[in-house]
């Protein structure tokens, strides 16, 4: 059994979850202390908070790092990135250096993991320092979720000082085209999605979105997520006569500006559903059901209860990015019973009108003749839910972590070779 070191941006704190990385290292870091290793997760967090706070037993220990930067940058763990990520250059290796030295001396060896590119020169300066205090006492492994900043990155000294991993078959081959091998080891989910929600959560969403078809977009405004092709198609519904509703939450971005402006300039009006982050589910509910509007933005932080009855109670879920690294969101409307609409790159997982509706075109349209085809055929819409559900499985991090174990082994063995 090995210590265990998570380095990224994001983290768990609210500062600190932006998007998909903040998921994929609290859960990760949850399925790691479940299998019985001592986990220390250093991320950017929230500056009012301790810099260093122990949980589950002292068998996780979060360690907030660059908060005298945050404290003038609060908005969140992206503002001032900049500063930060020199920061985090700088002042992480020896501190990582010492985790894994101390672990040595006690016996143990320790698995680095080093998220996306801010950590890339981290995780360089790491393997210098262990080369000359403690060689072969730590696997280093860099993990790609996507291809951000993949210029500020010297991948010839990352692919001597670490192992380089990435998320999907797609961002394979993405870094492939940077002449970087990379072996895929899939994201997770936690077991929890799995677990049966109950009734009173989704019931109330479903009374309330009635016989309008109801869509949900839930991601970063960033282009990739193409929300102007959900607008587009939101509206192009809504000329045709079939009183579509789009229940949208998106994030600080000012991209955010651009989605705004697209919806004003299609002519479907908005209101803003404003509620506390522990404002329970049918709250929600009875704000859809009052509202006429073509467009729900949710401008509040979304308990995860309050998401999968979104999920599971709308006609779908636009999760069909243009560039989609992994697609996290997909697998978890999957866990929650829902339909997925996803893209055409890293949904690895994805089987067309099997276990999710795979947008094939660029063309709004097709929204409206996917719904069509479904709202026709109530048994497919049955098995894509069941099948969604199967394929979850399969994908919670309890199963993944059995292939990510494989690779340090490997990474180790390649360490002391």
């Amino acid at each position: 059994m090995y210590d265990v070191v998570l380095v990224a941006f994001e983290g768990p704190d609210r500062y600190s979850f932006v998007g998909g990385l903040a998921t994929r290292m609290i859960d990760l870091a949850d399925a790691l202390v479940d299998r019985g290793y001592f986990v220390h997760q250093l991320f950017v967090g929230d500056p009012k908070l301790p810099a260093r706070e122990e949980r589950s037993e002292g068998r996780l220990v979060l360690e907030r790092w660059s908060q005298w930067i945050s404290v003038f940058h609060q908005r969140d763990v992206y503002d001032g990135e900049d500063g930060k990520w020199r920061d985090f250059s700088r002042t992480v290796p020896p501190h990582v250096a010492d985790l894994v030295a101390a672990s040595a001396s006690e016996g143990r060896r320790t698995v680095l993991l080093f998220e996306d590119w801010q950590t890339a020169n981290a995780a360089i300066g790491t393997a210098a320092i262990l080369d000359l205090r403690v060689p072969g006492a730590a696997a280093i492994l860099w993990n790609a979720n996507n291809t951000y900043g993949f210029g500020s990155i010297d991948f010839p000294l990352l692919r001597r000082a670490a192992s380089i991993t990435t998320v999907s078959r797609f961002m394979r081959a993405e870094m492939s085209a940077v002449d970087v091998d990379a072996a895929v080891l899939p994201n997770g989910i936690a077991e929890r999605w799995l677990k049966a929600l109950s009734p009173t959560e989704a019931r109330p969403l479903r009374e309330a979105f009635g016989d309008r078809p109801t869509f949900v977009k839930v991601a970063r405004f960033d282009p990739d997520k193409r929300w102007l092709w959900a607008i587009d198609a939101i509206a192009f519904m809504r000329d045709t006569g079939a009183r579509p509703r789009l229940l949208m939450r998106g994030s600080r971005s000012p991209y955010g500006d651009i989605v705004g402006a697209r919806i004003r300039t299609r002519g479907l009006s908005i209101e803003r559903v404003a509620l506390s982050a522990e404002a329970p589910t049918r709250d929600l509910a009875a704000a859809v059901a009052a509202s006429s509007a073509d467009v729900l933005f949710l401008d509040y932080f979304i308990p995860e209860r309050t998401l999968r009855a979104m999920y599971q109670a709308a006609d779908g879920v636009l999760a069909n990015s243009e560039k989609e690294p992994f697609g996290l969101v997909g697998l978890e409307v999957m866990a929650s019973g829902g339909v997925a609409y996803v893209g055409r790159t890293g949904e690895d997982y994805a089987v067309p009108f099997g276990n999710a509706v795979v947008m094939q075109s660029d063309d709004p349209r097709e929204l409206l003749a996917t719904h069509a085809t479904l709202r026709n055929r109530p048994e497919v819409v049955r098995t894509i839910r069941a099948d969604g559900k199967a394929t979850a499985k399969r994908f919670a991090w309890p199963r993944v972590l059995d292939g990510y174990e494989a690779a340090w082994e490997t990474a180790f063995a390649l360490t002391s070779s």
